[in-house]
């Protein structure tokens, strides 16, 4: 907005120290620049929020009628909000894990025990029953001394005792092995309680009454739908983000939200909410003037966001960066019928120019030479029909 002073007869303000003093008139026709956070200066509060984030810069619009674009900054001004706030004692830690061999060893040593207690009880068949007797006799020769087995016991309340043990051992044991990959992680939980994170790697034994609960932990890339947005001027939009991140926090992404992945699209969806409404789709190439076209500086405030966002919930953005801007369905085409009539327009203005200045230097190169000798009626008369030579000879050549 740009104004202008003058002291007039007709201005003078109220005496000020018995001298009269002249006030100041807003001219259209003025180039001096007023402030704008002095004309838009709201009230000040009463009670002011020390915590309070403070206001984003303001923006000159775009004056209608004017031709003038918007002068923004080279980062998009976008309000801080309270980040969302996650239980403080959800925090990943490791668990407790033992080595693969140990529950290959318990599993082994239940296997077992219920063939021996098979074999006490009689229940095993001859053969296997034959074989047994024969492994044991050679230990029991190796030892020195007999074995205490007895064959045909029965099923009485020492073998299901022995059964029950033995079988509890073989679950325990080959029930609690479990593979580690590398880029995957589980997350442990114990009646609703989370007991720790697993990020190891190759055979391990875990509690088998542990819920387990696998997550990615890798490097990952999204890649959005075309999402609708406006512009700074209320232009619909179509933009496609690609955002890159991973999973930091197993515990926060797993239970401290429903689903950690549709809160990531929410939080891009939140986000270009917030940035594209504040940039013009299209602007001139000015040094201090932020566009669309800029999509280093877009990309950046988006990433920002995102990330504050996300950051609570468990969830590290290394980058959001829109690889698609375009115009909705619904303005796509009118713009093109813009653009080629713009196009247009310019091409017949190039054509006209040129047929003008053929015009000119063919009537001066015959005045000059002393060719013709004319009036002017018959000037106007040779203009208008080597203007109309010239304007047909370019459209049958183009």
């Amino acid at each position: 907005m740009t104004t202008t002073t003058s002291n007039t007869p007709e201005s003078e303000g109220p005496p000020h120290n018995g001298a009269p003093r002249p006030a100041r008139l807003i001219h259209n026709e003025s180039t001096t620049e007023i402030p704008v956070h002095l004309l838009f200066r709201d009230d000040p509060d009463p009670d002011p929020d020390p915590v309070s984030v403070p206001p984003a810069p303001a923006v000159v619009g775009r004056r209608r009628g004017t031709g003038e674009q918007p002068r923004l900054r080279r980062s998009v001004p976008v309000r801080e909000r309270p980040v969302p706030v996650v239980d403080p004692e959800l925090v990943e830690r490791p668990a407790r894990v033992l080595p693969g061999a140990a529950g290959v060893l318990a599993g082994v040593c239940g296997v077992a025990g219920c063939v021996v207690t098979s074999w006490w009880s009689g229940v095993l068949p001859p053969v296997a029953a034959r074989v047994l007797q024969s492994l044991s006799g050679d230990v029991a020769h190796q030892l020195g001394g007999a074995l205490p087995w007895y064959e045909g016991a029965g099923l009485g309340p020492a073998q299901w005792a022995a059964y029950a043990g033995a079988g509890a051992l073989g679950l325990f044991g080959f029930g609690g092995l479990a593979r580690g990959c590398t880029g995957r992680a589980w997350v442990l939980g114990l009646f609703g309680r989370y007991r720790g994170t697993i990020r190891r790697t190759g055979l391990m034994w875990v509690n088998p009454l542990l819920l387990r609960r696998r997550v990615d932990v890798r490097l990952r890339h999204w890649r959005s739908e075309p999402m609708p947005a406006v512009d700074a001027n209320g232009v619909p939009l179509r933009v496609v983000v690609l955002v890159t991140w991973r999973v930091k926090d197993t515990a926060r992404a797993l239970l401290g939200i429903d689903d950690h992945q549709t809160y990531l699209r929410e939080c891009v969806e939140s986000a270009l909410a917030r940035v594209l409404p504040q940039v013009p789709a299209e602007a001139p190439v000015v040094k201090d003037t932020v566009s669309l076209r800029n999509v280093d500086a877009v990309g950046d405030t988006l990433t920002r966001l995102v990330a504050a966002d996300a950051a609570p919930v468990g969830l590290e953005v290394f980058s959001a960066q829109p690889t698609r801007i375009e115009y909705a369905p619904e303005v796509a085409a009118r713009m093109q019928r813009r653009r080629i009539a713009a196009l247009d327009a310019q091409h017949r203005d190039t054509v006209l120019t040129s047929v003008v200045d053929s015009v000119q230097d063919t009537v001066t190169r015959l005045t000059m030479r002393g060719l013709v000798e004319l009036d002017d009626y018959e000037r106007k008369a040779l203009v208008k029909d080597l203007t109309v030579a010239f304007y047909t000879g370019h459209r049958e050549s183009s």
